[in-house]
Parts: C-alpha cells; structure tokens; sequence
C-alpha cells in the first residue's frame, strides 16, 4: 500500500474514531499507540492529527501532545448558533432551489445525525458562495458527537428532521429558514444537558482515553 493511501486510510479511520464518541474528550491522544491500533507507522498518524488540527477536531499546545478537545457549554451554544447563521447566510445567497434531497439512512447506527448532516451540507451547497458549504462541512463534523447524544435526549428528532426536509424539497425557504432557527434555538437553549450527556455517557460506556 503506497503512502498516500495509508495516510488517507489513517486519517479517515482516526476522524471516524473521533466523531463516533468513542474517545473521551480531552482524552491524550499518543501517536505511538494510534499507529499500533491502526497498524500503521507513526508519520502518517502524525501527519493525520495535524490535519485534524486545522478541522479543529484534535488540539495540541506546546509540551503537551496531541489531545481531543474539551467540550464546553459556551463553546457547543456558539457552535450551534455559529451553524445556524452559516445556513441563514447560504440561504440568503442561494441561487437555486433545495431539491433532490439526500436519501435516509436506514444503515448507521445513528441515521438522523448522519442524515441532518447530509441535509444541511445539502442546503448550504445551494449557495453562490461555495465557502457555506465547506464551513456547515465543518461545523458539521465538530457537531456530530452532540448531534448523537441529542437523539437520546429529544423523543421528536425524526419529525422535527422531516419537518426540515419538506420545507427544503417544496422550496419553502421562508419555512425553511423558520425551521432552521427553531432547531438550533433549541439546541442552544440544551446545551447544558447535552455537554452533561457527553461526559456522562463517556463514562458509562468506558469511551476510552489514550494513553
């Protein structure tokens, strides 16, 4: 296997790691050992955490390695909100209706994260401005831990997640972008109880540290 390919292969294996909660937040990351899970060398997991830096899903301060980011209740209500005015934006700046929208995900074990994601990258791709749909991307990727947990949280997701989708395939965006505010005016307003669930949950299913 060349090079190039085992990196992307690190890369794509560690962010899925990441995303899925398995790993504590804060948790030390160690290069070394990652390498051994994934059966790889030690450079391209270096060069993988260092892409994952800029993504703003692994942070490393000097002296003190490679580590996932803590999550804060201030941090996850900006972030929130921070998605929510990305998606007002690329609205704004749309040039063609929200239609042919991605199909559910009936195979993932947590359908609905994976699908709000692939809608809303969907909404922010109808934008002129191609930069909406790199950052909903991207926030996107940070908020996928907390949109798991809020499937835990919240008995109504499915509808709420319907609710968008009609209002986006029949080209309603003043329902739309009603919708899309209720939805994150929500989440801000649970930030709290979500950021306790992370934490709460890391410990009892063992989400392991690093070492």
């Amino acid at each position: 296997m060349n090079s190039g390919v085992t990196a992307e292969r690190v890369y794509a294996a560690l962010k899925r790691e990441i995303m899925s909660g398995a790993m504590r937040p804060g948790a030390r990351l160690d290069p070394a050992v990652i390498a051994q899970d994934l059966m790889s060398s030690v450079t391209p997991v270096r060069d993988a955490l260092h892409r994952l830096i800029g993504e703003r899903l692994v942070e490393s301060h000097s002296g003190e390695g490679f580590h996932l980011p803590h999550i804060t209740e201030p941090n996850l209500e900006d972030l929130y909100a921070w998605n929510g005015e990305i998606l007002a934006l690329a609205l704004r700046s749309g040039d063609r209706p929200v239609t042919a929208l991605p199909e559910r995900r009936d195979e993932t074990e947590q359908p609905i994260a994976y699908e709000t994601a692939a809608l809303f990258a969907h909404i922010a791709s109808g934008s002129r401005n191609g930069e909406h749909r790199l950052a909903v991307d991207a926030a996107g990727d940070r908020l996928q831990l907390a949109r798991r947990i809020e499937i835990r949280l919240f008995d109504d997701l499915r509808s709420e997640l319907d609710g968008l989708r009609d209002a986006a395939a029949g080209g309603d965006i003043a329902e739309l972008r009603k919708l899309l505010a209720r939805y994150h005016r929500r989440r801000q307003r649970a930030t709290a109880m979500i950021v306790r669930a992370i934490y709460r949950d890391s410990e009892a299913e063992g989400a392991r540290p690093r070492p």
